[in-house]
């Protein structure tokens, strides 16, 4: 790549040292010596300390604030100066804004020089500075491009994980309404069963009790017979032990139903001994 030409003007010395004074000389002698080994913030110093007030003087000034890198400080001392070469001028600010990666200025200050008067190192320059816009175009639009496809991607698994975490949700969501469920299926089981339990229950108790339903004397009726079978029990028992004693004494007896807590009357035909 061909590096960028400056233009400097070839004469500004000369001229420089015939309006110049023996002091103003030996000023501007030390101030070019100082550009020549690129000590050009010494340059500028020595320049703007001459007394004399000239185009060339500005010209070298803004020639060593280019060098020095200071290119906002260059552009506005070439655009300052009057009486120099216009082209040269135009060129040299068009340098100064393609250091700043300013295209499109480098580009317009090399063409309004270009018209003004041709010159192969505006013109090279001018190609120079086409190239590296385009080439700083197609960077970008990698660059976009890439950003596109990363922010793509990251959108992508944001969405993955959006999708996954929703599924999830929707997961727990079925279980714990199936939890629900089978929790009431089973307590609407366990109420169905302890409803039919009870209901055996007081089936069952209903069987075994006897009912005391107004009317029904089968409960006294069971308790008057078994008193009755107990008073018989006694009553063959005491009628048992009555017959042993009067086989063993021969003594005659006189036979009388107990029934209901009565004696039976004696009878007339019988006579007691």
């Amino acid at each position: 790549m061909k590096k960028i030409v400056v233009l400097f003007m070839s004469h500004f010395l000369f001229l420089t040292w015939i309006s110049a004074g023996i002091t103003d000389f030996k000023t501007i002698q030390k101030a070019n010596e100082a550009y020549e080994v690129k000590e050009y913030e010494k340059s500028i110093k020595l320049f703007r300390n001459i007394e004399s007030q000239s185009p060339q003087k500005e010209y070298n000034i803004a020639n060593a604030l280019y060098k020095s890198k200071k290119y906002d400080e260059a552009i506005e001392a070439y655009k300052n100066i009057k009486g120099i070469d216009e082209a040269k001028k135009l060129h040299n600010i068009g340098n100064s804004y393609f250091q700043k990666k300013e295209w499109d200025k480098a580009i317009t200050h090399y063409e309004k020089a270009l018209k003004i008067k041709e010159d192969k190192d505006t013109k090279f320059n001018l190609e120079l500075a086409k190239r590296q816009k385009k080439k700083e175009e197609e960077k970008k639009r990698r660059q976009k491009d890439q950003d596109k496809k990363r922010d793509d991607k990251k959108e992508n698994k944001n969405n993955k994980d959006e999708n996954k975490k929703e599924n999830k949700k929707q997961e727990n969501k079925k279980e714990q309404d199936k939890q629900k469920s089978d929790n009431k299926d089973k307590k609407d089981k366990e109420g169905k069963e302890n409803k039919e339990g009870k209901k055996k229950d007081k089936k069952d108790e209903k069987k075994s009790k006897p009912s005391e339903k107004k009317g029904d004397n089968s409960l006294y009726e069971t308790k008057e017979k078994q008193q009755m079978n107990k008073e018989e029990k006694l009553k063959a028992k005491e009628l048992k032990r009555l017959m042993k004693k009067m086989q063993k004494g021969k003594t005659p007896t006189m036979m009388y139903q107990m029934g209901e807590g009565k004696k039976a009357k004696r009878s007339n035909d019988v006579k007691p001994w």
